[in-house]
This record gives C-alpha cells, structure tokens and sequence, in this order.
C-alpha cells in the first residue's frame, strides 16, 4: 500500500468533497421539520402506550391486594 502524504490527502479530500451534492437550505429546514414531527409523533404515541401497560399493571395490582 502507498503511502500518502498529508497535502496529498488534503488534496483528495478537496476533491472529493467538492463530488459532494449539498442540500438546500430548504431542503436542510424541511427534514429538520420532519425529524420534529414524527419524534413527537412517537413520543404521543410511547406515551399512550405506556399509559395503557401502567393502568393494566395497576389493575393487576390493585386484584393482588
């Protein structure tokens, strides 16, 4: 294996950075939008889900006693 030097690699990574397809600024808003929007849907949706076991397991408690 050769071996680069470190201005050759940095002429290499200049290069292939500039290959890179960048995204828009509004493209960059929209999936941070988007990221938001379905943690919090998740969040709802872990929350109704936990809410439910933790009335069940009360219940279940609440038989034992």
């Amino acid at each position: 294996m050769a071996k680069t030097s470190p201005l050759e690699f940095m002429r290499q990574v200049r290069a292939e950075t500039a290959k890179v397809v960048w995204p828009t600024r509004r493209e960059t808003v929209m999936t941070g939008v988007m990221v938001v929007v379905m943690t919090t849907l998740l969040a709802l949706f872990f929350f109704g889900v936990d809410s439910v076991f933790d009335a069940l397991v009360k219940a279940l408690l609440s038989l034992a006693e």
